[in-house]
């Protein structure tokens, strides 16, 4: 008996035309694909003016509680020290400030020679002279490893871990329970 194979037929489902409006759309869109990339070209033609090299400096972040300063030692051009865009007398306006932020370059007696540039946030006043302190001593001790011992001995290379406590739940603040009544 010979075996008969029945064809199964299927049935395609034919797909609506889409509507005018959207095939309008999709033709603005390509046109504007096409003219955004006509655009970048004209930028890539443009020739690249030629760099300078950068200065050679010697970089170090210092901390101090919230304080974070970011310290760079360059031994070329104008010597001083400016912080965050400022003279430092400009920047630190007490006489006990102005002291600590450049008591690093003092014990080295090298205020003269390097032009410090810094960039200081968090923290209050005081806490960002120490931050600086301490950079400006590290990035001291990178330009020349000889001068570890007079920093460390004097201690400017040892980073403050004091910070603020957390304050803790059931307490008022870091350790100060509710106040307590007998009745």
């Amino acid at each position: 008996m010979p075996k008969t194979t029945a064809k199964k037929t299927t049935t395609k489902k034919k797909k609506k035309p889409e509507s005018p409006k959207k095939v309008a759309k999709k033709k603005i869109i390509k046109k504007k694909v096409v003219l955004k990339e006509v655009t970048e070209k004209k930028i890539v033609k443009e020739k690249p003016e030629p760099t300078l090299k950068p200065p050679k400096y010697f970089e170090a972040t210092g901390r101090r509680k919230t304080a974070t300063s970011r310290v760079r030692l360059f031994t070329q051009g104008e010597k001083g020290l400016i912080v965050n865009n400022k003279d430092y007398q400009g920047y630190f306006f007490t006489f006990e400030l102005q002291q600590i932020a450049v008591a690093a370059l003092n014990k080295m007696k090298s205020l003269d020679r390097f032009r410090v540039l810094v960039k200081v946030r968090g923290g209050g006043l005081h806490s960002q002279a120490e931050a600086t302190r301490y950079g400006i001593a590290q990035a001291l001790v990178k330009f020349n490893p000889d001068y570890r011992k007079r920093l460390k001995k004097a201690g400017f290379l040892t980073r403050d871990p004091r910070k603020k406590e957390r304050k803790k739940f059931g307490l008022k603040g870091a350790r100060r329970a509710p106040q307590w009544s007998k009745r």
